[in-house]
């Protein structure tokens, strides 16, 4: 009795395995035979009867699939967020090399930091990119343009990306709303601080 029980463990192995075989094969592929009568058995009697180690291939075919899947989606991603930065008009980017240029000569944090703020924006409304509002507002009572300069520092304290904004002649008391982006991977998450703010 004793000598018969590897036996049954290789057979119940075996049968697992058949099981399996099947299992994988019917995940990989689904039949279109319409038959109702016993077609299902008599493919899973001809899956059973001709395995020999194919699963593997199988098994390979499903992972490859989802590489494929997840590769696709990743693209539309990149896709998207290029589309989205291309929307940004080319009369704001003028704006932003001008407030480039206003802020190479300023020392320290400028003289407009106080009037100045930031305000995050949903990654669903920006294709994923990281992005704020940086608000604004002419607290002055004359006419006058701004530049700010918005670092992106990364969990250490370290600045891994610059963004240079601005809005031109902007009445007393008016406000401006222009767009900080960051194009850095969403991992490690970033923050975005004003680094200098100057009315000129």
């Amino acid at each position: 009795m004793l000598s018969s029980t590897p036996r049954r463990r290789t057979a119940t192995a075996l049968t697992g395995l058949v099981l399996a075989a099947v299992s994988a094969a019917s995940l990989v592929s689904c039949s279109s035979d319409s038959d109702d009568n016993g077609s299902k058995s008599s493919a899973s009697a001809t899956a059973t009867a001709s395995f020999s180690g194919s699963v593997p291939s199988a098994l390979a075919s499903v992972k490859e699939s989802v590489k494929a899947s997840v590769s696709a989606l990743a693209s539309s991603a990149s896709a998207q967020a290029s589309a989205w930065l291309a929307s940004v008009s080319a009369e704001t980017e003028r704006a932003n090399r001008a407030a480039k240029n206003a802020l190479k000569d300023v020392d320290g944090k400028g003289n407009a930091t106080a009037d100045v703020s930031l305000t995050g924006k949903p990654r669903s409304e920006t294709a994923g990119l990281l992005a704020v509002v940086v608000n604004i507002t002419n607290s002055t009572d004359k006419t006058t343009s701004y530049a700010v300069q918005v670092d992106f520092r990364d969990p250490d304290g370290k600045v891994v990306q610059t963004r240079y904004v601005g809005a031109e002649d902007l009445k007393p008391g008016a406000k401006a709303q222009p767009l900080a982006i960051s194009t850095e991977p969403a991992e490690p998450q970033l923050t975005a601080v004003v680094a200098k703010a100057q009315r000129y």
